[in-house]
């Protein structure tokens, strides 16, 4: 039997070519269950996926994608629900998802080749949504150095004990990209484990690395949550902060730790209630 490389992510980086890069039988790569390629004006409607080894629905370099009515449970490891890659013109709707992972992971490339290939995703809606488990609900990131603009989500519908965030984006200096425009609005949140908006740009390497990523315009319009541990998790990097983000006509009940703020350039708080109170200022540890 062919054994599987130890350090798998080395496939992506400029010095192998393409073409070597072998899978299939015998290398015992998980696989995605349905990955659309290079597909114009497709539709993946009223399908359920069950217990899938790896991420269930990835359409990749691909424009004007609908994906509705999807039921989605699939609790291993790296179960992603729906991750639109380097596409353009996408529609999610109407789905259910309860995951091992990301619920929806809005992505355009790992790295180095993420960059050679250098096309983003945008104008992407999510709406009409239900997440149930998960690390985060609608996600965008972590592998983004093609960059991302254009996202909208609206009346989504999160619970869970076991969802990790509601909102998030996760980035470090060794993805980068581009992200911009990110509106969501008409969000309902139950309960999730760690906080309704995270942007994190220390996820897994951090600041190691030279494509410092860039993030500006994150909009949040009539979120309201019932329990989280914080309100919000905000962490640029020294050399990248996050900018502009606003959030208007919210309420974050029982937050238990407060917030988490570091190098974020850039709030406006209109009638936003934080355990009960009106807040004018993101206060974070």
């Amino acid at each position: 039997m062919r054994r599987v490389p130890a350090a798998p992510h080395a496939l992506g980086r400029p010095d192998p070519p393409v073409a070597p890069r072998h899978v299939g039988p015998g290398h015992f790569r998980r696989p995605n269950v349905l990955q659309p390629y290079r597909c114009k004006n497709g539709v993946i409607e009223g399908v359920t996926i069950n217990r899938s080894p790896m991420w269930e629905v990835h359409p990749v370099l691909s424009t004007n994608i609908t994906i509705r009515s999807l039921t989605i449970v699939s609790h291993g490891s790296n179960n992603d629900g729906c991750d639109p890659e380097s596409c353009k013109d996408v529609l999610i709707e109407d789905c259910y998802f309860d995951t091992g992972d990301d619920c929806i992971a809005i992505k355009s490339g790992r790295n180095d080749d993420g960059r050679r290939i250098g096309v983003r995703t945008e104008n992407v809606i999510v709406r009409g949504c239900e997440m149930k488990d998960g690390h985060g609900g609608i996600t965008v990131g972590s592998e983004i150095s093609g960059g991302v603009r254009n996202v909208f989500g609206e009346n989504c519908r999160m619970d869970s004990p076991n969802l990790d965030h509601a909102l998030r984006v996760k980035n470090n200096a060794s993805r980068g990209g581009l992200l911009e425009n990110f509106y969501f609005r008409n969000i309902t949140v139950g309960q999730v484990a760690h906080a309704l908006i995270t942007i994190d740009f220390n996820y897994e390497e951090g600041a190691k690395g030279k494509f410092t990523p860039v993030m500006r315009n994150f909009s949040v319009d009539n979120l309201k949550s019932g329990k989280s541990k914080f309100g919000v998790d905000i962490q640029g990097l020294d050399a990248g902060p996050v900018y502009d983000v606003s959030i208007r006509n919210s309420t974050f009940d029982n937050v238990s730790d407060g917030n988490i703020i570091k190098n974020l350039k850039g709030v406006t708080l209109n009638n936003v209630r934080f355990n009960g109170s009106v807040i004018s200022e993101l206060k974070g540890k």
